[in-house]
């Protein structure tokens, strides 16, 4: 039996961009590079503020006919009227054709879709490989969602996986519009470029890469026994350190202050969640560590 899952996601919604200035309009509002889609099937990247704080997390793929964009559909709307909004006289055809598609994660295994008519929007997951991969299928489809190749899941199910690997999503692990691209783990994730110049927010977003310590992150928290709902505070002793997100039985995610966990990890102070012992369980692919930081050496 197949170890291939795949889940229908209805909270992501698409939004299509088209029209002769529709890449120079993306280059200059997005965290990440719009030329890697000359090698690549799509990009992870990230709409911000001029605040460099995120406003719409999103998947970019190219078509013949221009650009789609995969977000949360809630937030498709506010996309639309955010693009409309700046881009001048550019000529670009913005729209939310969120009714005319089905969106699904794959994971667990190969994959490949199959059909008659027109193909699915198809492309490897680019934050890991160990994602899989999401399917963008047009409204009445002979493509198959599922069949031999695959079993099906639920969007629970999907959202188990992410937690599992420390894989954030916007709204449910860190606020839109309140938190910043390293916070949400873009500069781990393939999401932000620091090569390609200009972007809105990209003069805070550099900062943070060069200049400055990252105190905030998103990162996996693991429990002793089933963790409350999203929300709950991580305190270490009478100090709260951080915010719980998205939850998975005895695993979830938080926004925690980094600083702060290695100052009592170093003191041997505990972290709980409720009543519930936890602890903090970084992903092998994440760049930074919990370990306190060396004391600078007296002179």
């Amino acid at each position: 039996m197949t170890q291939t899952k795949i889940a229908l996601l209805p909270d992501r919604g698409v939004v299509s961009v088209s029209g002769d200035d529709a890449e120079k309009l993306l280059q200059g509002f997005l965290t990440n590079d719009m030329r890697l889609l000359a090698d690549r099937s799509a990009i992870y990247s990230a709409l911000c503020t001029p605040q460099g704080k995120i406003l719409f997390d999103l998947f970019v793929v190219k078509t013949p006919t221009g650009f789609i964009l995969e977000t949360s559909r809630d937030q498709t709307t506010a996309l639309v009227n955010r693009m409309e909004q700046f881009k001048l006289r550019a000529k670009a055809d913005i729209k939310d054709v969120s009714s005319d598609y089905t969106v699904a994660a794959i994971w667990g295994g190969p994959y490949a879709p199959h059909g008659r008519g027109k193909q699915p929007i198809w492309f490897a997951d680019p934050r890991l490989p160990e994602m899989g991969y999401r399917e963008l299928v047009t409204i009445g489809s002979d493509w198959a969602l599922a069949g031999d190749e695959a079993d099906s899941a639920t969007a629970d199910d999907y959202h188990a996986h992410r937690i599992a690997l420390g894989v954030p999503e916007g709204g449910k692990d860190y606020s839109f519009g309140d938190t910043f691209p390293h916070e949400a783990l873009f500069d781990q994730l393939n999401g932000v470029s620091f090569k390609k110049g200009c972007f809105v927010g990209q003069e805070v977003v550099a900062r943070m890469q060069y200049r400055t310590v990252v105190r905030k992150r998103i990162v996996p928290i693991v429990g002793e026994s089933a963790l409350p709902a999203p929300g709950a505070q991580i305190m270490a002793g009478s100090v709260e350190i951080g915010k719980l997100g998205s939850v998975e039985d005895g695993r979830g995610l938080a926004l925690v202050r980094l600083d702060r966990a290695a100052e009592f990890k170093e003191k041997g102070v505990p972290l709980q969640v409720g009543t519930v012992p936890v602890h903090i369980e970084l992903p092998s692919w994440v760049t930074f560590s919990l370990e306190p930081k060396a004391a600078a050496p007296s002179s």
